[in-house]
């Protein structure tokens, strides 16, 4: 490398530092300066000759870091200190010991927080969950932990395509799953939809390409629109005094595909794309909440308001500390046009959350919820038998994003994520009342443990000292706090009895000169459904499950009832069932890429019957505990999961498919019954299309079918062929794939 390459690098590090100074509005004083100045010629020595994997110097990925904190969270001088230092200890010579003697206790605290567990790590044990833990850790103490592991998450997303591809779907899974919501629910909403948009777009490309062309061309063609509309309102405002700012509120690429999927609608039946926000100059004197709704009466004396479409959380504002008033309205060119109206602090803690919010505390008193979300936050880590990845679930339930309010019997609020139980309140409230919970009286009705509570609602917890915890209780709550204190309480009668089961088992194997293996573990899982060995062995040692039948399991070539079934019912062979890649992946293995073809055998790799996905969907594969590959759908649930808590087990996957084997598929069907309108589905798809049904339920009332069919299908082109001929069937109103198939099949034929 020449000397003026070298130069011109280290000026346009420089030159990113005085933009970070210049800009940081918290920080104008000398000594905040000579700080972060301080900060930063020690990560440029510290990082002095490494280069990110993209080739840019290293140091311009810390100050990328600081620069976010600065600008678009609002950190103060420390906190910019420790992302320029944010990985110094982790990948030099420095030690937290070394930031403690050079910037005290404090910044050395935030780096440490930060820096990523070292170390053997059981490899059945998740290294990601355990450094996640680590961080939340330091961050209930220092909130800045994990504001500043955000902006890093946000610029590793902003420069991923210089990763290979499993390492993209594992960093951006991990982002869908831990850090998008944890943004959301510290308020981050600018950062939260971009970290989601990423996500997408290393996720699903051409979904991310083909929904942001239809995004630019709608925007276009709907601006006159959105002008017609707001004129009328900005001159009624204006004539009332009000000093304020009329936009336009784009709506993200990924809230609009995540809208698509779960209503199952096409992107042009997403009726809320048209949207404005008003963010207003508080008149002195008049509360803010009193001025939100004086410009929502003043739209409605222009436009008609969608009743059922009215958000107010300026009255009690979102756990995260969101306030904002949302309101839909009929525009004069037949289109329903979505309101957000805010005040300019309303709109600073919505864009730049929780660091915003904590500029006002002492001014609003709206910060309870979030010293809640800590302190539960704190509870839950303060039990130090929980395994990491459980840790993981139990946090992630924290993150809910919609909340709805409950009322106690003297009429204070309660804040509650939506699908929460009468039990789970109860464990908010106290996790002695909800050990002696017996039911509830909800709006003066009885009702039981499990009764699901509705905004609203104003609850009574009814107690009784005779009361103990039921293990069953884990299926009754939802909050990761009600879960882990009656975790607690069965802790340890639980590890008595999966003792007692372990000896129980190697017993009755040792009976058949047996020993217990990973294979007969899993047969017996997989027989009895059990997630991990330690539920089979508590089960035996509660005796719910007898061993008795443990030879007829052992003998059995399958417990897969399904894939029997499957193997029973159709006949085709395959002509050759060796292996073309050779031996499964094992963990460790520089192999990170699996091509799944006809030749495969049941023994090289799973289905996943979560998602059961079929030739042509995007693939990412799993290694299991007995180094088997497991197929997921790459948008499934499970799959984000796996790859944001075990990304160590995760390879990509892709097929390679010559019509020789069939993968079951699901699709549900609607419209207007008629005369011989099955028939005609059923000739479409057995003769049109000549595809193998596997089972076929309809069902008609008041004039509407519905339908479900299970298919035999080879790959998503056939299947997307046949939905497209199904739909030109006279009736037939909709027909969609569902990708979750309960029972589905581990397999192909």
């Amino acid at each position: 490398m020449t000397k003026d390459l070298q130069y011109t690098e280290d000026q346009e590090a420089k030159r990113q530092l005085d933009e970070i100074l210049k800009n940081c509005t918290r920080c104008q004083s000398a000594e905040d300066h000579r700080l972060i100045l301080k900060a930063f010629e020690l990560s440029m020595e510290a990082h002095k000759g490494v280069r990110r994997r993209s080739g840019e110097l290293y140091i311009m990925h810390p100050l990328a870091v600081a620069r976010i904190v600065a600008e678009e969270i609002g950190l103060g001088a420390k906190g910019i200190a420790a992302a320029l230092l944010h990985d110094v200890v982790e990948d030099t010579d420095y030690t937290v010991d070394d930031l403690t003697t050079i910037f005290g206790e404090k910044i050395a605290g935030i780096v440490d927080g930060l820096t990523k567990l070292e170390g053997v790590f059981d490899q059945t044990k998740s290294k990601q969950a355990d450094n996640f833990r680590k961080l939340l850790l330091t961050m209930v103490e220092d909130v800045r932990v994990i504001l500043i592991k955000l902006a890093d998450r946000l610029h590793n997303m902003r420069t991923l395509d210089s990763m290979p591809d499993h390492k993209k779907y594992k960093i951006a899974g991990e982002t869908l799953f831990i850090y998008a919501p944890l943004a959301h629910r510290l308020g981050l909403y600018a950062i939260k939809t971009e970290l989601e948009d990423l996500s997408l777009k290393y996720e699903h490309p051409s979904i991310y390409n083909d929904i942001s062309e239809k995004l630019k061309e709608y925007r276009t063609r709907n601006d006159q629109i959105l002008t017609r509309f707001s004129l009328p309102i900005i001159d009624r405002l204006s004539n009332e005094g009000f000093e304020f700012d009329i936009k336009g509120r784009p709506k993200s690429i990924f809230s609009i595909w995540n809208k698509m999927q779960k209503k199952s609608v096409p992107f042009d039946e997403i009726y809320d794309l048209l949207a404005l926000r008003i963010v207003f100059k508080p008149k002195p004197g008049v509360p803010e909440k009193t001025q939100c709704w004086s410009i929502y009466s003043v739209i409605t004396d222009i436009y008609k308001p969608k009743p059922d479409r009215l958000r107010d959380w300026v009255s009690v504002p979102k756990a995260n500390g969101y306030e904002a008033l949302h309101a839909t309205f009929m525009g004069p060119d037949g289109k329903w046009v979505e309101m957000q109206i805010r005040s300019e602090r309303m709109n600073e803690i919505a864009e730049r959350g929780f660091a915003a919010h904590w500029k006002y505390k002492g001014q609003q008193d709206k910060d309870s919820e979030l010293d809640n979300w800590l302190k539960q936050i704190r509870e839950v880590l303060e039990n130090p038998d929980m395994d990491s990845v459980e840790f993981l679930d139990d946090f992630k339930l924290n993150l809910f994003s919609a909340e709805m309010m409950i009322f106690t019997p003297k009429g204070d609020v309660k804040v509650m994520p939506k699908g929460a139980t009468t039990l789970d309140l109860a464990f908010e409230i106290h996790t002695n009342i909800g050990y002696k919970c017996i039911g509830a009286k909800v709006n003066y009705k009885l009702v039981p443990l499990s009764h699901e509570l509705k905004s609203g609602d104003q609850v009574e917890i009814l107690t009784s000292e005779k009361q103990t915890p039921k293990y069953e209780w884990l299926n009754y709550v939802t909050t990761a706090k009600a879960k882990s204190r009656i975790k607690e309480a069965f802790k340890k009668e639980r590890k008595v009895m999966v003792q007692k089961g372990e000896v129980m088992l190697q017993e009755a194997l040792s009976q058949k000169k047996l020993t217990t293996n990973a294979k007969i573990l899993k047969k017996l899982q997989s027989f009895y459904n059990f997630p991990n060995k330690e539920e089979l062995y508590y089960k035996i040692g509660k005796n719910i499950i007898r061993l008795d039948n443990l030879p007829k399991i052992l003998s059995d070539k399958t417990s897969n009832k399904w894939v029997r079934y499957w193997r029973l019912s159709f006949s085709k062979k395959k002509d050759d069932a060796s292996l073309n890649e050779g031996k499964p992946v094992k963990l460790g293995s520089k192999t990170t890429e699996r091509v799944v073809s006809d030749d495969m055998g049941d023994e090289d790799y799973t289905i996943a019957t979560c998602c059961n996905p079929i030739p042509g969907d995007d693939l990412v594969g799993y290694v299991d505990d007995v180094n088997k590959l497991i197929l997921h759908s790459r948008k499934c649930p499970v799959a984000i999961r796996l790859m944001s808590s075990q990304g160590n087990r995760i390879v990509s996957a892709s097929w390679e498919s010559h019509k020789i084997l069939s993968f079951l598929a699901l699709i549900n069907l609607s419209g207007i019954d008629s005369i011989g309108i099955v028939s005609k589905i059923t000739k479409v798809i057995s003769e049109d299309q000549n595809v193998n049904m596997r089972s076929i339920h309809f069902d008609s009332h008041d004039g509407i079918f519905e339908g479900a069919i299970y298919l035999y299908i080879h790959n998503t082109e056939d299947l997307n062929n046949l939905i497209f001929n199904i739909t030109k069937i006279k009736g037939v109103h909709s027909v969609t794939r569902q990708e979750r198939i309960k029972g589905g099949i581990a397999g192909g034929v």
